[in-house]
């Protein structure tokens, strides 16, 4: 019998995605009404999932499933190797406790750089130039009151420091490289081929770069290393009146603290797709006319979906052929 894999969630491009797994693998469906105990029990002998060598989830599963975390990893049985994560971000796999049970992850590197990236440059753009509040004042019939082209400003020559120049980063450096703005960047080190006008700061001079921004765009991965990365000493270090940008993780800045920079006027506005404790941000957030909202659709186009769905369907193929998917998270190489 060939291997099983199981479908935690549904794919979207079916025909596609299905034709990946096609003679290689029995492909299983979890039923959308399964929780996580019920998930559990399928797995076991004489479960509908017995046997199983390989899982496809991404993040919709875990309202029903949970996240993959220590516990739900522990109860695995011993036949599934591979988890294959759709997205880039794999924050809500347990990756240390998949290495000591043997099994591996993938996710899908750079799938979502040019999404995220533009979706980066839609927060830049509408937090300098004011227009969420701009557009709140016109549904609301206001016009544009109380719009004030003071607190209104271009992109072109301003600074832009991007706190970790990956994928997603370099792409957005490029795009605003186009109207120009001078470009800075902080990484664990310096990046090999990023273009000679990305200007590279290490941690002994990061105060530097952060003390000549007027915008601070955050890509790092979301760590215990980089929780509340962008703190309260971060945030006043920045040039008074700067925008910070956040289409990583919600967990890697300080909520509490951009907020009383908000009020203070040290920072002029927030552009953010992420969040903590997602759906359920803080409502307190849309008290603030200068914070453009945006509710975690940066990965959210049809190419995106199409390209992640189908790298960790084709890392599932890999693992099933040859033991080891091509994407394994770096933790785990």
């Amino acid at each position: 019998m060939p291997p099983r894999i199981v479908l935690c969630d549904p794919i979207v491009y079916e025909d596609e995605g299905k034709a990946v797994l096609e003679g290689v693998a029995e492909v299983l469906q979890l039923d959308p009404s399964v929780d996580r105990d019920e998930f559990i029990r399928a797995l076991r002998p004489g479960g509908r999932l017995e046997g199983v060598v390989g899982l496809y989830e991404r993040n919709q599963s875990t309202g029903r499933i949970g996240h993959f975390d220590r516990d739900l990893i522990s109860r695995l049985p011993r036949s599934v190797k591979w988890i294959a994560h759709v997205g880039v971000g794999y924050d809500k796999v347990d990756v240390a406790a998949c290495k000591e049970h043997g099994i591996g992850v993938s996710n899908a590197p750079g799938a979502l750089d040019e999404t995220t990236a533009t979706t980066a440059l839609f927060l830049l753009i509408s937090a300098l130039r004011g227009f969420s509040a701009a557009e709140q004042s016109l549904r609301a019939g206001n016009w544009k009151n109380p719009h004030s082209a003071a607190n209104a400003h271009d992109l072109t020559g301003r600074t832009l420091a991007i706190l970790g120049l990956g994928g997603i980063g370099l792409r957005l450096a490029e795009l605003v490289h186009a109207f120009p703005m001078r470009v800075l960047y902080h990484n664990r080190r310096k990046v090999a081929n990023a273009p000679e006008w990305c200007e590279y700061y290490d941690k002994e001079h990061l105060d530097d770069m952060l003390a000549q921004s007027d915008v601070l765009s955050v890509h790092v991965p979301f760590t215990e290393e980089t929780r509340n990365i962008v703190d309260e000493r971060m945030i006043r270090k920045l040039k008074k009146g700067a925008v910070i940008i956040n289409t990583a993780r919600g967990q890697v800045v300080d909520e509490e603290a951009i907020m009383q920079a908000l009020k203070d006027g040290h920072l002029s506005a927030v552009g953010l797709d992420v969040f903590h404790n997602e759906p359920n941000i803080d409502p307190r957030w849309y008290r603030f006319p200068n914070a453009v909202l945006l509710p975690h659709v940066g990965g959210s186009t049809a190419e995106a979906v199409r390209t992640m769905e189908l790298c960790a369907l084709q890392n599932l193929r890999d693992f099933v052929l040859t033991g080891k998917g091509r994407d394994l998270v770096a933790e785990l190489r």
